[in-house]
């Protein structure tokens, strides 16, 4: 594993032991050539929630590794962490998409860093069904008419914003795609 991907893991402070074990599990000696560390904290009515996600790309893989803690199952104030590992080939991944968003793009220029930056990658591991009742249209209508719906392919999907997480975060993502996007270019 990359002494830069461990330095980004100690830094960002989400229970590092945890997920340098996690990463070097999922790696699986292989080079890094890019990664991107991002920690969220979230507040919750009763309990302050954080989250983790690093992004790995390899030579032949992208990996998401998501780290979640909260309440432990007894709910008596112990706690428990949760890390789960995506893994896509990069000949699986069917689009990237990074979005860019600019406040006042009427005082943008060349150089300066955008507003938001998101990052989208259709990966195809996750895809998701929603359900409803189908109906026909009359109001009055009692039949059964089974179900409609869709399939939505749940994309790999990584946010950043100026004012929340800083100029670094953001250049850091800008930098993490850009190598995505010329790996998938190889592979094309």
């Amino acid at each position: 594993m990359s002494s830069t991907l461990e330095e980004s893991v100690a830094v960002a402070g989400y229970y590092p032991a945890l997920a340098t074990t996690v990463l070097k599990s999922a790696i699986a000696g292989e080079t890094v050539r890019a990664h991107f560390v991002q920690t969220e904290t979230t507040f919750d009515t009763s309990e302050v929630r954080r989250h983790m996600t690093v992004l790995v790309l390899t030579e032949s893989r992208l990996m998401r590794v998501h780290m979640d803690d909260g309440v432990g199952p007894s709910g008596e104030g112990g706690h428990e962490a949760q890390a789960t590992v995506e893994t896509s080939l990069l000949s699986n991944i069917r689009t990237m998409a990074l979005t860019h968003v600019v406040a006042h793009p009427e005082r943008f220029r060349e150089g300066d860093l955008p507003s938001e930056l998101i990052l989208a990658v259709g990966n195809g591991i996750h895809t998701r069904i929603e359900l409803e009742p189908a109906t026909c249209g009359d109001e009055n209508c009692e039949a059964d008419h089974g179900y409609t719906g869709g399939i939505t392919g749940d994309d790999t999907l990584v946010r950043v914003s100026a004012i929340a997480d800083g100029e670094s975060a953001m250049r850091a993502l800008q930098d993490f795609a850009a190598t995505l996007q010329r790996s998938l270019g190889e592979r094309g």
